[in-house]
């Protein structure tokens, strides 16, 4: 079991990780605006399910393994850099209107929020930062290692879910206007359209 100081210190220190700008909390920003604040929430839930992925394979010793094979981290970023470019493609041939792009789409909740599983599990830096950052805090004096990695992930997903919410609630609130006019939700479509094949090129070219 972790201590109260431990919990209380990683717990800060991933609230300032979560707010730094990033692919995920983009991610979260450009679907909230975009389809509004509930599926930014949804997409945030499936980031931070996404997170418990990474966790567990940092605890089972994968993510180790994924980093000692060049070949099943470029076939990993590979995954994911085509999903954010299919993702690209919806976003830029979406239909514009006064009805928001979901259900223009036909997005339905489980989808929505499956989103955010695959944009967070096929990110194998994900991963690497996991297994660089959370043996850092770990105490084998207080119990089994995988333990205190688990309760460490969940911290962290606790924190992802508070930040990213925040996010996903200001962006909505900010996108209803824009997606109130057909000329704002076209321009609105091709931002995210290139955020997302942003997104994908900075997944496979860097570091």
């Amino acid at each position: 079991m972790l201590s109260l100081q431990t919990s209380l210190a990683f717990f800060s220190v991933s609230v300032l990780l979560a707010l730094s700008p990033g692919p995920d909390n983009v991610f979260v920003l450009v679907h909230a605006a975009q389809q509004g604040a509930r599926a930014g929430w949804l997409v945030v839930l499936g980031l931070c399910s996404g997170l418990l992925f990474h966790t567990a394979a940092v605890a089972l010793g994968l993510a180790a393994l994924l980093a000692s094979s060049p070949l099943a981290f470029g076939a990993l970023k590979g995954v994911g850099a085509v999903y954010l470019l299919w993702l690209a493609w919806l976003s830029w041939r979406a239909p514009t209107g006064l009805l928001q792009s979901q259900a223009a789409e036909g997005l339905s909740p489980a989808q929505t929020y499956l989103r955010g599983i695959v944009m967070n599990a096929t990110n194998p830096k994900v991963a690497i930062f996991f297994l660089a950052f959370l043996p850092q805090f770990v105490d084998p004096t207080l119990g089994p290692v995988q333990w205190q990695i688990m309760q460490l992930g969940a911290c962290f997903g606790l924190a992802t879910l508070l930040v990213f919410g925040g996010i996903a609630a200001l962006a909505g609130r900010f996108g209803q206007r824009l997606r109130e006019s057909a000329r704002a939700q076209l321009i609105l479509n091709r931002a995210a359209a290139l955020v997302f094949a942003g997104l994908a090129l900075r997944l496979v070219w860097l570091a």
